[in-house]
This record gives structure tokens, C-alpha cells and sequence, in this order.
């Protein structure tokens, strides 16, 4: 955040969220968009604008410093759940350093294929 503690729903006082957002909306205009599957954000984003733009799980709700091994284990836990689970923050909550104040979103399936021959 550019200006501490006010306006949180303003755009304009955010760094970078701008640039995200405009990449979400971008990749979500892609023909597989079911497919895809968005972490967007960074610490003390606009967490609010990521989910509109249509981010999957965005970063910082409580606009705090995330830890940077979070969005690798949210990534990692989409990855390697069956395609048949829908997948949660709080599948993985206890995982990441501070919870759902540092990372949240709406969720995702699962991506693992399974081939049974």
C-alpha cells in the first residue's frame, strides 16, 4: 500500500495491484479458462480487485507481508489433488504461515490426472 492504514478499496493506493489485476482479466479472457487456475498478488495487495479481475486464491486480505512459500503451497496442493476434489484455503491453512489473513480465494479443482490402465 502506498498511502498506510487508508482507503483500503481504492485502487489508486496500491503499488502494484493494478498491474495484477490487468493480468488476471487477461489471462481470464484465454478459451481454456476453466483450465486455469490464478494466484495472483503479492504482499499488501488489493485482495478484493484480484477476486473481481477472477483470481482463484489472491494474496494478502489482511494486507500483511506474506510468506513467500505460500503461494507455492497453495500451487502445490492444486496440483497434486485429484481432478474429482474441489480444493480450499482451508484444506491447507494450517500450512501457510498466517492462514487465511495472508492468503484466500474462492478455491479450485484439482489438477492430478489419475490414469488407471
Amino acid at each position: 500500500m502506498i498511502r498506510k492504514g487508508t482507503q483500503f478499496n481504492n485502487l489508486y493506493n496500491y503499488r502494484n495491484s493494478r498491474y495484477f489485476i490487468k493480468a488476471v482479466e487477461e489471462a481470464r479472457k484465454q478459451k481454456n479458462k476453466k483450465e486455469l487456475i490464478i494466484f495472483a498478488g503479492a504482499c499488501q495487495s488489493y485482495y478484493e480487485g484480484l477476486m473481481l479481475a477472477g483470481a482463484n486464491f489472491a494474496s494478502s486480505p489482511a494486507r500483511i507481508l506474506i510468506d513467500f512459500m505460500d503461494p507455492l503451497i497453495v500451487a502445490e496442493k492444486v496440483a497434486t489433488t485429484s481432478e474429482d476434489k474441489y480444493v480450499t484455503i482451508q484444506d491447507m491453512e494450517k500450512e501457510l504461515r498466517d492462514g487465511q489473513r495472508g492468503v484466500d480465494g474462492v478455491g479450485a479443482q484439482g489438477k492430478k490426472k489419475i490414469l488407471l490402465i
